[in-house]
């Protein structure tokens, strides 16, 4: 059993405790129902027909060709760059954010077209896309 510190009472200790041990199942819960969720997340909508990657300040193929509706997903797999596509499109747009090393993007494309995929912080990066 721990020593009372000097001053302090028993039910100090106790309350103290106890909120330990609620933060901790808390924790614990919120933990578990986001790792069930992004499981369920992950198995629905997840799927990409194609994988691209962001790798040497290039997309890697840099040209590409899918069905509408299909997707792809676009990975950094540099080791320290971050990344950052995009596609500004009056039928079609998406921002991706700033992706760190390892990360993975899902992107359907909803309607047939000729895109441009760009990274906002590497401007010489770009990646063609052509949906039929």
């Amino acid at each position: 059993m721990r020593a009372l510190k000097k001053g302090a009472r028993m039910s100090d200790t106790c309350r103290h405790k106890g909120a330990v041990n609620r933060w901790r199942a808390g924790s614990a819960l919120l933990l578990t129902s986001l790792t069930a969720s992004g499981a369920a997340l992950a198995l629905t909508g997840d799927t990409a027909s194609l994988k691209v990657t962001q790798k040497g300040r290039a997309f890697a193929p840099g040209a590409i060709s899918l069905q509408a509706g299909e997707a792809i997903a676009i990975v950094n797999d540099d080791g320290e760059l971050v990344h950052h596509a995009y596609l500004e499109s009056s039928d079609f747009s998406f921002d991706t954010g700033e992706q760190l090393p390892g990360s993975r993007t899902v992107v359907r494309f909803p309607k047939a077209g000729h895109f441009t995929i760009l990274c906002g912080i590497h401007p010489k990066m770009k990646l063609a896309v052509s949906v039929k």
